[in-house]
């Protein structure tokens, strides 16, 4: 007969076996589900049908500080030189908090073994309000690679009602020479553990709020100058991918204190990887945005210069996808007789100089003008795509963007607003120009045999006299590449033989473009019922 200390014995065992698999189903619907799974981005401001008479338009900016502070981190002794943390190569560190493991700034955009070992210009959050008819919304742009919906959420859920803010914007700029703020360059090639800072993920998630809130109290009455320019892309950007479709046109606004020429803030919306220092810098810098914003707000100097405006400058990115990069281009210099080719600080600053200067001469050029029109309006949608089989995978563990919905779809938002002139639609990622500006193509060897699915380009449905295509805006899903030119298998698209374009590997998937432009074209049509064109 079984003794009452082995019955229980013998359940306790058994109890475990079947605890264990289903607590571990537990933690995974839990990482799964995503922090803020039931959120969802569905306004409309003013509401549709609503009468409304603006007043002046008023503006505010502010900005915050992320630069990490280096002296909480290890110190990394690189013995050979090369800027990566090779431990075979006799690479070491001081483990201050005796972890056995290099805690660093793990720098983000090229390889996984980059710690940060110093700081060339600081890092920013910037943020710009604008109100007018009842209506109160703020766009932030951060020195970033890229910031997940789940923290926009957060960072949105932080504000504080005596705010007032109806919508937060989050844009990143894509900084290749910025701390990892989306954990897929804080896994380590030399050793089996992640190094995610959760820690400066807080810092960011609030230095952002702290921007927005001091950008909506800042509010004042204000006017608009509006202008855009036409850049290279000779010298300027290369479109590194077939087809060579890009968009080079920087979009400028700059408002000023109503009445007079004193400037608040100038926006700059144009679309290409700040990356010009490449994968071997160890530096934390804006790469050539900071001599762009720089160059704006404090004027470029001779030869050839120019004064600035003053005020603060905010760089939003434009569409990277495609894929707009500076590495492989020649940068020359203002003075007409020098030139940048290597991956180097000097090339960086003669590419943010020269942006620089073409937008202080496009707003005061004479084809600049001032905004008739004063109204804010804004749409915001959440939509849901289908990811590729690797990022479902990585969704339902919770390893990068959190949140498992359907058969694995993700969620992210598209949003659109008007600020007087201007409209703004916002895309979460680096769309590929063609979606836009038009020119998708259903090349032979491509892996989808149809023809172009997001069609209209999406540009040419937007109503502003000037209008800004803002990526990596509230998310990043990455690469948003057309359907018809998805391009992973053989025989490869272009007469490739060997191997395909590089992208794919990069982006949630071929189904991504066709929903991000749905949507877009679904805010689009909802922000043109409200609103007139100017």
């Amino acid at each position: 007969m079984q003794s009452i200390r082995d019955f229980v014995t013998e359940h306790k065992i058994w109890s475990t076996l079947i605890a264990l698999p289903v607590l571990l189903l537990l933690v995974v619907y839990w990482h799964a589900r995503g922090p803020y799974h039931s959120y969802r981005a569905d306004l409309a401001k003013p509401a549709p049908g609503a009468v409304v008479t603006p007043d002046v338009l008023k503006v505010g900016v502010a900005k915050s500080n992320v630069t990490p502070d280096l002296s909480r981190y290890d110190k990394f002794i690189d013995k050979d030189g090369d800027n990566k943390y090779k431990p075979e190569k006799g690479d070491t560190f001081e483990d201050t908090n005796g972890n056995g493991k290099l805690d660093a700034v793990w720098m983000a955009g090229f390889g996984n073994d980059r710690p940060a070992q110093g700081v060339h210009d600081p890092l920013w959050a910037r943020a710009i309000a604008f109100e007018n008819n009842g209506v109160r919304v703020v766009m932030v742009t951060v020195d970033s690679i890229g910031i997940f919906h789940d923290a926009v959420v957060e960072m949105r859920k932080r504000l504080s009602p005596s705010a007032g803010i109806d919508h937060l914007v989050v844009s990143s700029l894509h900084d290749h020479e910025a701390p990892d703020t989306m954990g897929i360059w804080s896994i380590g090639d030399q050793s089996p553990y992640f190094r995610y800072d959760h820690v400066y993920r807080e810092f960011l998630i609030q230095s952002v709020v702290d921007a927005a809130e001091e950008a909506a109290s800042r509010l004042e009455p204000a006017d608009a100058i509006l202008a855009q320019v036409a850049l290279g892309p000779k010298g300027f950007v290369d479109d590194s991918r077939d087809p060579q479709v890009l968009d080079n046109t920087a979009r400028c606004a700059r408002f000023v204190k109503h009445g007079t020429d004193t400037t608040i803030g100038t926006m700059v919306v144009w679309g290409n990887h700040p990356e010009t220092l490449g994968g071997s810098n160890p530096l934390l810098t804006s790469d050539f945005s900071h001599y762009l914003r720089e160059g704006v707000e404090n004027g470029v100097t001779d030869p050839n210069g120019a004064p600035g405006f003053g005020g603060m400058c905010l760089y939003f990115q434009g569409m990277v996808g495609g894929l707009m990069t500076q590495l492989h281009t020649t940068v020359p210099h203002r003075d007409g007789t020098r030139e940048f080719k290597e991956d180097n600080f000097d090339k960086a600053q003669a590419l943010g100089e020269n942006v620089a200067l073409g937008v202080l001469g496009a707003l005061r050029g004479d084809k600049a003008w001032k905004a008739a029109k004063q109204d804010v309006a804004v749409v915001a949608k959440s939509i849901f795509v289908t990811p590729q089989p690797f990022y479902r995978f990585v969704l339902a563990l919770g390893i990068i963007h959190p949140g498992w919905y359907g058969l694995g779809q993700a969620k992210t938002e598209v949003d659109a607003l008007r600020i007087g002139d201007m409209e703004v639609l916002t895309i979460p990622g680096e769309l590929y120009p063609e979606i836009a500006e038009g020119g998708i193509e259903a090349p032979a060897g491509q892996d989808y045999p149809i023809a172009p699915v997001e069609v209209p380009p999406l540009r040419g449905e937007m109503q502003g006299k000037l209008n800004c295509i803002v990526g990596l805006a509230n998310d990043e899903v990455g690469y948003i590449i057309p359907k018809s030119q998805w391009d992973t298998k053989p025989p490869y698209a272009y007469g490739r033989t060997d191997k395909p374009q590089y992208g794919e590997e990069n982006s949630f998937g071929p189904e991504v473009a066709g929903g991000v432009h749905k949507g877009a074209m679904k805010v689009l049509e909802q922000l043109h019922q409200m609103v007139e064109k100017p």
